[in-house]
């Protein structure tokens, strides 16, 4: 039977049908803003655009064999994100949009608004009709969640996917069937396999909710996991198991901070007020949304924390999905604090989130490229220096500069001779002008051929600076 309260909220909530919808509308405008700045595409997004782009067989045949789709990166398989990829290929074919910037992106957006849509509907399961209408608004404005909104890869997908698996959750301690908790699950590990992290700790809020009863939960979780748990046994099999991890460095004991701090946009007036607000909301919350909110955050933190201490694994935007679990403790506390906390937090999350759009790209390659075409003479080569440049100047310069194709010389090619000119682009931590004491061997190859650094313009990015030199005889 209804307990008047409880009458009296599903009296508004039906006189107010759509309010859930408020959320992904803030988030649309919010990343809509990210998109339109139209950044350049950085690494991880250009491998999207040259993956997602082969013919699905192509794809499973790489899964398969443990092999890249791209010459120069044979060492680089789709192994773990095939799924995001064979999706991503769908919605261009259905669609009709080009592999690029606004085509790539907008999937993400699309996936983040359904994720916050349905996000909103699970926290109102488990919370009531306030609590999720401040958790699905400190989603749509969070930094964590906008950035990756905006996106050409999995983590949006893998958001949307976890939010069912928490709708289906709600539903199953109202004493509903299990079937849309396993599609979500199972779809979180698809997208993401470090999503896989967050149905663990929805069964772990299960044994603690409901002790024995969680057992069909539990099984249905581990069931979930098999086909994630097929792509990982694929990739360790081919040898290709850690593919993509040599860059990681271990944070050990740091991960926690290191997630609390990516959510928050680094922004300390926002992590001060999350931290406050979520530990009132652990404290003093209801018990059944704390629970399950603790365990949404907890669970995959400290299962990465933990491996941390064995190998590095910490990447914070692998736990975003994870991080949906803090909006709800965040949204707990502050509506338990009143009017004021509630919009002190959304506030700051969006002046963080504004912070966060007007910083520079992240990879600067598409501008380097477009600068080598305005100064570049037919018959001088364009070198990328390692493969890891190359995947960007090769795609832009096919994309949009289609006239420097016939200079272009890739890993595994030979600068041609007699050049007096040569344009190199690269990464700012190779060749520094002036310093033969760090010369790499390209550098090497084009010094013995009686070149120099004449000229050099630096493109700054947040993740990487990107160089374009222009080698000229001396």
């Amino acid at each position: 039977m209804l307990t008047a309260e409880e009458a009296a909220r599903r009296g508004r909530t039906a006189r107010a049908p759509w309010w859930w919808l408020a959320p992904p509308l803030v988030l649309a405008v919010l990343g809509g803003w990210l998109l339109l700045r139209n950044h350049g595409l950085w690494y991880d997004e250009v491998y999207t655009a040259e993956v997602a782009t082969v013919p699905l067989s192509r794809l499973v045949r790489a899964l398969a064999g443990g092999h890249g789709t791209i010459p120069y990166l044979r060492d680089a398989p789709p192994s773990y994100n095939a799924p995001y990829y064979a999706v991503t290929h769908l919605w261009l074919t259905v669609t009709r949009l080009p592999a690029n910037e606004f085509g790539l992106r907008l999937l993400s957006m699309v996936s983040a608004m359904g994720a916050v849509a349905v996000f909103t509907r699970a926290v109102r399961r488990l919370a009531g009709v306030r609590v999720a209408l401040v958790a699905g608004l400190i989603a749509a404005t969070n930094p964590f969640v906008v950035q990756y909104s905006a996106e050409a890869r999995g983590y949006a997908l893998a958001m949307l996917a976890v939010s069912v698996a928490a709708l289906g959750f709600a539903r199953w301690l109202d004493g509903g069937s299990l079937w849309l908790f396993a599609a979500g699950a199972a779809g979180a590990g698809l997208a993401h396999w470090f999503a896989l992290l967050v149905p663990l700790g929805f069964a772990v809020a299960a044994v603690v909710l409901r002790r024995r009863e969680a057992a069909p939960l539990a099984w249905v979780t581990a069931a979930a996991a098999l086909p994630a748990l097929v792509l990982v046994g694929i990739a360790v099999g081919n040898g290709v198991g850690a593919s993509g991890a040599e860059w990681l460095r271990g944070v050990g004991a740091e991960a926690p901070w290191l997630t609390l701090r990516a959510w928050s946009g680094r922004y300390p007036p926002l992590l001060v007020a999350a931290v406050v607000a979520a530990g009132v909301g652990v404290c003093f919350g209801p018990r059944r949304p704390r629970v399950v909110a603790a365990a949404w955050v907890g669970v995959p933190v400290a299962v990465v924390t933990a491996a941390e201490l064995l190998r590095p694994v910490f990447v914070d935007r692998y736990l975003l999905a994870a991080t949906l679990g803090l909006a709800v403790l965040v949204a707990i506390g502050a509506s338990r604090l009143g009017v004021v906390a509630v919009a002190a937090v959304v506030a700051l999350s969006v002046s963080s989130t504004a912070i966060e759009v007007g910083r520079p790209p992240k990879d600067e390659t598409r501008s380097a490229v477009a600068l080598v075409a305005t100064r570049h003479i037919v018959g001088q080569p364009v070198v990328a220096a390692a493969r890891w440049d190359a995947l960007g100047v090769d795609h832009y310069v096919r994309t949009s500069h289609p006239g420097l194709a016939a200079d272009l010389v890739l890993p595994g090619e030979v600068v041609p001779d007699g050049a007096t000119t040569v344009w190199v682009v690269r990464r700012a931590a190779g060749g520094v002008k002036g310093d033969t004491s760090k010369l790499d061997d390209l550098d090497r190859e084009l010094a013995t051929r009686s070149l120099h650094v004449a000229d050099e313009v630096r493109f700054d990015g947040r993740y990487a600076d990107t160089l374009v030199q222009r080698w000229a005889a001396r």
